[in-house]
């Protein structure tokens, strides 16, 4: 058998040869745990058997009711044992297997023997295992000892029991909140572990009353925090309360800011770090503010631990994301960290400084950088490419030698993922920099010279067909392109042919020279390629003669698809090869309504900023096309907002209809998709009776009944109404589908003459506040809203009466103003008492609006909430505050 090419590493090889797991099956484990029954115990034995019970339960191995029973059984003998070491592994055994109700019993009077032994590494232990397996019966009977375990001498006690509250707050939240009194006893402890675990609890029991928690950072930054960890602890709750303060406090003075800057003189390092990371993320800080958490930051860059050297850049990295002035002191103790060993770090050290550096120092850090990339994993390199890119839009005219930096490293060895973030770098400053364009091109034009990646070398060919024949010498780019019809695989060949044709499309004095090269294609060994070099030299006038290119060629080869793909593939495959061509007008632009079920079936959808909008492009495109295609909504104007399929009927009826409700400023079209789902019948002269009496706004003004509905071939009414114009008009519509059926001979296809009128109540309708606005995200919201302006804002406060929790709250508002959540604000914490939602969208008008919603529980399940508006019209922000206000 041949050998692998690849050379093992010795040392893991020796490693796993000699590990004390190697091998081990239960079935035999299981055998060797009899010698817990053992009538002479042997401790050391005992431990190395639970060890391989431990082992085989953390890799995910599952005991069977009974093998799990007998386990615990037999290592409940092993009490008997006063060998210290083996307690502890029984110990560790019993919380493993986490014994039923019944089986507790057996083991808990040996804990609780235990608990009030003089042995503390006993009564440590017993505690946690008790806590672990008890349930709230039990608890109530032991909780006059944990009481006393909390307040215990020993620190390790102390901390068994504090840390075991912790785990019960989640169960039993109502007995752990007994014991305030001990636990605040216990945070005054000189242990440093008892004061951070008495810290961390006392904080649990109190988090959803901010009253308590502001009281309990108010008298503990007075006091004095032995524990460097407990004062970490303190600095981020500190934080908590100058977050949550800040809305209700309009004043400049910071609360409890002077505590944080104090904090940056302590001896312990970590809790300089986390005072320093606290005032570089306090929402609004000014310089005045970062300068000594920078100063402090700046000192730890050149520490000889690379742990507080990776936490200051990391930390000055995300401040120079909106501070960048603040961080360019740092600059030279950064530029030492580029040759760190430590790559994140240098990494991270070349990031920050791509975002603080001036216009002059460029040359130097590409410099310093080129040295660098080698050494460097492609995920980082990724990093460094995408800050180089931001950097090369901040100086557009440093695009030269940032350009020809990109183009280097292109030419290295490196990742799909890698060289796709330089092609898109690249790419992204020819858009956004006309002087860089024709440079761009060619970098992109020699790396597809050498591309391992056919994706990358279509996508490059692709948008080199765009942007070549704009440049002042298109030919230039010929020569790349067609070697690729030589050199490259099927996908790419194909792919070169296209972009040669819009060279040809784009620029008429190319074209014979195109021509020749198409003709060469026609004898390509792949079908694809022949295929479209047909086409083109067809479509583009094969007889060489410069000529004009017509519009209609320049939209084929350029424009987007003016058909439903789904209907384009249903016609090919129903075309019969005869002498008549294929006609693509033949292909119905109608939107087939979805399969019931598809439309069953909702996946889970995205938030935040990767949320898709209300409907995908495409589909609001062929909406657009199919309405405008309709002489009587011709001049309806432009469509602002198509919506969701509504369900007016019910899965598997004998008709299936849903609605898409279409939003124009001075109308609205409701298109009924229509299914027949009945192969006897065929349904005739069908049209959709509206009832607008609940809907007083609006008025019917266009009816587009259909003429006939065969079985399962869907078909679309239409009903428009007229409604005042750019108002958020609201109501509720009754639909009653009318049609004549007619019987069908099933056999022959054959529908009689003559037909029965009949109707089919349909559900109700209603148009919303929602149905005006446009999903639409910001990715920056806190900079939207400042950039927006307090001109057109509008604050009020409401209450929304007794709901089931937040969560509930959030989405019902969410819902009912149709806007999309940003940065992820429409997830409510568990527990909390009090939430943020900031939400983004676009208003019918076009009118871009922002909304802050700050929501809290205002007695027992009562939600109030404050709603803070802006937009680019005050009279939208009025809007938004009444849609709140009658909803």
């Amino acid at each position: 058998m041949a050998q692998p090419l690849v050379k093992k590493d010795d040392d893991r090889d020796d490693e796993a040869e000699y590990s004390p797991f190697l091998g081990i099956e239960k079935g035999a484990v299981l055998q060797e745990a009899r010698v817990f029954n053992d009538p002479q115990l042997d401790p050391r034995r005992c431990s190395q058997v639970i060890t391989k019970l431990l082992y085989l339960l953390n890799q995910g191995e599952t005991f069977t009711k009974v093998e799990a029973t007998e386990v615990f059984f037999a290592v409940t003998k092993l009490f008997q044992s006063r060998d210290i070491g083996l307690r502890r592994m029984v110990y560790l055994m019993i919380k493993e297997l986490s014994p039923s109700a019944d089986e507790v019993i057996i083991v808990t009077s040996s804990l609780m023997k235990d608990m009030n032994s003089k042995t503390d590494m006993y009564r440590a232990n017993a505690i946690r295992v008790l806590c672990r397996i008890t349930d709230g019966t039990l608890l109530t009977q032991i909780e006059r000892y944990l009481k006393q375990a909390i307040v215990d001498k020993n620190p390790v006690v102390a901390s068994a029991a504090l840390v075991s509250g912790i785990h019960l707050l989640q169960t039993n939240p109502e007995i752990v909140k007994r014991w305030s009194n001990e636990v605040q006893e216990a945070v005054q402890s000189r242990a440093a572990l008892v004061q951070f675990h008495a810290l961390g609890l006392l904080h649990q029991i109190r988090q959803n009353d901010r009253l308590a928690v502001s009281k309990l950072v108010t008298s503990l930054t007075r006091g004095t925090v032995r524990s460097p960890l407990a004062q970490c602890l303190l600095i981020r709750y500190t934080s908590q309360v100058i977050r949550e303060s800040a809305t209700s406090t309009q004043t400049g003075d910071r609360p409890f800011y002077d505590f944080l800057e104090g904090c940056l003189r302590h001896k312990a390092e970590m809790v300089i770090f986390e005072a320093a990371r606290a005032i570089t993320e306090l929402n609004g800080v000014t310089s005045r503010e970062l300068t000594p958490a920078i100063t402090v930051l700046q000192l730890f860059l050149s520490s000889s631990k690379p742990v507080l050297r990776f936490a200051a850049v990391r930390t000055l990295n995300k401040v120079a994301m909106t501070h960048p002035m603040a961080v360019t002191n740092c600059n030279i103790d950064m530029e030492s960290l580029i040759s760190d060993q430590n790559r994140s770090i240098a990494t991270l050290a070349i990031t920050t400084l791509l975002k603080t550096g001036n216009e002059s120092s460029v040359e130097r850090l590409m410099k310093q950088i080129t040295n660098f990339m080698s050494d460097i994993a492609d995920e980082f390199k990724i990093v460094v490419v995408e800050a180089i890119r931001s950097l090369c839009l901040k100086f557009p005219l440093k695009y030269r030698s940032l350009m020809n930096f990109l183009s280097n490293i292109l030419r290295e060895e490196g990742g799909f993922e890698y060289k796709k973030a330089i092609v898109d770098s690249i790419v992204i400053l020819i858009r956004d920099i006309p002087d860089a364009k024709e440079s761009g091109l060619l970098h992109l034009c020699e790396f597809i010279e050498d591309c391992e990646f056919t994706y990358l070398s279509t996508q490059i060919l692709h948008f080199l067909g765009i942007e070549g024949p704009k440049t002042s010498d298109p030919s230039k780019y010929i020569r790349y392109i067609y070697n690729r019809v030589h050199l490259e695989n099927a996908t790419v060949r194909a792919s070169a042919v296209s972009t040669l044709a819009k060279f040809g499309a784009m620029v008429d004095s190319l074209k014979p020279r195109i021509f020749v090269l198409l003709r060469r294609c026609l004898f390509d060994s792949d079908d694809e390629v022949r295929d479209r070099a047909t086409l083109y030299l067809n479509t583009l006038g094969g007889d060489g003669s410069v000529v004009e290119t017509d519009k209609d060629v320049k939209d084929f080869l350029f424009g987007s698809l003016d058909l439903p793909l789904v209907n384009f593939e249903t016609s090919l495959k129903n075309y019969e090869p005869s002498e008549e061509p294929f006609d693509i007008n033949s292909v119905p632009k109608e939107i087939k309504s979805q399969p019931l079920a598809e439309k069953k079936a909702p996946g889970k959808k995205p938030t935040g900023l990767g949320a898709p909008p209300t409907a995908p492009a495409s589909t609001v495109d062929a909406y657009e096309k199919l309405l405008s295609a309709i002489p009587e909504f011709a001049d309806f104007g432009k469509l602002f907002k198509s919506s969701a399929p509504v369900e007016l009927t019910e899965a598997e009826t004998e008709y299936s209809v849903n609605v898409v409700k279409h939003i124009f400023d001075g109308h609205v079209v409701f298109q009924y998709n229509c299914t027949n789902t009945i192969p006897e019948q065929l349904l005739e002269q069908v049209t959709v009776v509206v009832d607008a009496s609940e809907a007083e706004e609006f008025s019917q003004v266009v009816t587009k009944p259909l003429r006939a509905l065969p079985y399962d071939t869907p078909g679309q009414i239409f009903v428009a109404f007229e409604k005042p114009e750019g108002v958020p008009a609201v109501g509720k519509f009754s639909n009653m589908l009318r049609f004549t059926v007619k019987e069908v001979d099933t056999t022959t296809g054959e529908a009689e003459e003559d037909g029965v009128e009949d109707e089919y109540q349909l559900e109700d309708l209603e148009v919303v506040a929602a149905d005006y606005m446009l999903r639409v995200g910001v990715s920056n919201f806190r900079n939207a809203w400042e950039n927006m302006g307090a001109d057109c804002e509008r604050v009020d406060e409401y209450g929304l009466g007794p709901r089931e929790s937040l969560t509930e709250a959030v989405n019902a508002v969410i819902n009912l103003l149709g806007m999309q959540p940003c940065e992820g604000t429409e997830v409510v914490p568990s527990n909390s008492r009090s939430h943020t939602s900031l939400l983004s969208g676009v208003y019918i008008g076009n009118v871009r609006v922002l909304v802050r919603i700050a929501f809290g529980i205002d007695g027992p399940k009562e939600v109030a909430m404050k709603l803070a508006v802006r937009s680019e019209d005050e009279a939208v922000s009025d809007a938004i505050h009444e849609i709140v206000a009658s909803g």
